[in-house]
């Protein structure tokens, strides 16, 4: 008989749709009889909401960061959590209500905290037996919201977190899993040097070419184009790769960039699915810490130069990268050149992140996960 699973997310960036997407094809892959739905939560709701959370969040990244750390800090504090959440679920739950009363999934997935509260009004109401799943996206330090409802079951990836929800929050043990970071399957194993030289072929790459990656999440990275320009201005013999993703704006001031500086050696990239083979053949990664992205960073044996992150949601990111020295941290743009070329011509200080990222062992939590999801009951 055909298991049918709802996996529910929010675009707000890709941190939520990836593991998300990531699980849902391996499950796909390695258990025919399942059937996942994966569903965005504001499917159909008012587009003043879509509008507010999901563009809100992105345009704060790029030029107001200080907006979405702000409505961070008022979420700590649980009265107004509770009406932030109360305010989205009021337009979230009848457009959810009906998919869920329709399809009748036999579990769901929840990988973003404004779905939790829907999800759990529509079960109380209905009365209905269906087994739900909160997957916690942030691996060290979680936005508020996830734990308003302590009587959920988590899925969590570091035990650092583990014990802040059993310590902090008093959340039992019982109701908390830990496993490795979902990533898609192909952060599993690396590519071979021949498979490398084919994607430095592909860009006209020579394999001589040291290779420097700009980079965020799906949204780009924040300050994109002056970290580009300073890069531009510098003295580095290196390729520049930059994946804007969605922001269009980001894109169209590269590609400004490139022909402003004859920058040959530049190659611009809107929102594209081969970030993996981009990674695999890069030196440097310049970035912001999402989840996500800097793990995928770390899988791939890379080191990461972090410039930005969401106070204090990424915070745990960034601390787990500078107190393992896995990479920087530098919020000065006109620092980013220094501190690239320290690291990808002086070869200690390579060799000593690369030995420090190889230690950790790092592995893809994706099959992990999706066992658990499918034995969860």
């Amino acid at each position: 008989m055909t298991q049918k699973l709802m996996f529910l997310y929010l675009k707000t960036g890709g941190g939520h749709l990836s593991p998300a997407r990531s699980v849902a094809q391996w499950v796909e892959k390695n258990h025919q009889e399942i059937k996942i739905d994966l569903v965005d939560g504001f499917e159909g709701v008012r587009p003043i909401v879509k509008l507010a959370v999901e563009d809100g969040y992105r345009k704060s990244q790029e030029k107001a960061t200080w907006v979405f750390e702000g409505l961070y800090f008022f979420n700590k504090f649980k009265p107004f959590a509770r009406i932030t959440s109360w305010f989205i679920s009021k337009f979230v739950v009848p457009i959810l209500e009906k998919k869920i009363l329709s399809d009748k999934p036999d579990k769901i997935v929840i990988f973003h905290f404004f779905l939790i509260k829907p999800v759990s009004d529509i079960i109380k109401k209905h009365n209905l037996s269906i087994p739900v799943l909160t997957v916690v996206t942030d691996p060290f330090t979680a936005h508020p919201i996830w734990f308003l409802d302590v009587n959920q079951h988590f899925i969590v990836f570091s035990q650092q977190l583990k014990d802040d929800l059993e310590d902090r929050v008093k959340i039992s043990p019982e109701r908390i899993q830990q496993f490795p970071f979902i990533l898609n399957e192909k952060f599993s194993s690396t590519l071979a040097e021949d498979e490398k030289k084919l994607v430095r072929d592909r860009f006209g790459i020579s394999k001589e070419s040291k290779v420097i990656l700009i980079m965020g999440g799906a949204d780009g990275i924040p300050r994109g184009a002056r970290i580009l320009k300073r890069m531009l201005n510098s003295d580095i013999n290196a390729q520049i790769i930059i994946v804007c993703g969605r922001n269009i704006n980001l894109y169209t001031k590269a590609l400004k960039l490139k022909e402003e500086f004859k920058a040959k050696n530049l190659h611009v990239f809107g929102f594209v699915d081969f970030v993996y083979e981009l990674l695999s053949i890069s030196d440097l990664v310049i970035t912001k810490c999402g989840a996500s992205t800097f793990m995928e960073v770390l899988m791939c044996g890379k080191i990461p130069l972090i410039n930005s992150y969401i106070w204090e949601q990424e915070k745990g990111n960034v601390d787990f990268i500078c107190n393992n020295q896995l990479g920087h941290y530098e919020k000065r743009v006109r620092k980013i050149p220094f501190l690239v070329k320290s690291i990808i011509y002086d070869d200690n200080e390579k060799r000593l992140y690369s030995r420090n990222i190889d230690q950790l062992g790092l592995v893809n939590g994706t099959p992990q996960v999706s066992e658990f999801i499918l034995q969860y009951a």
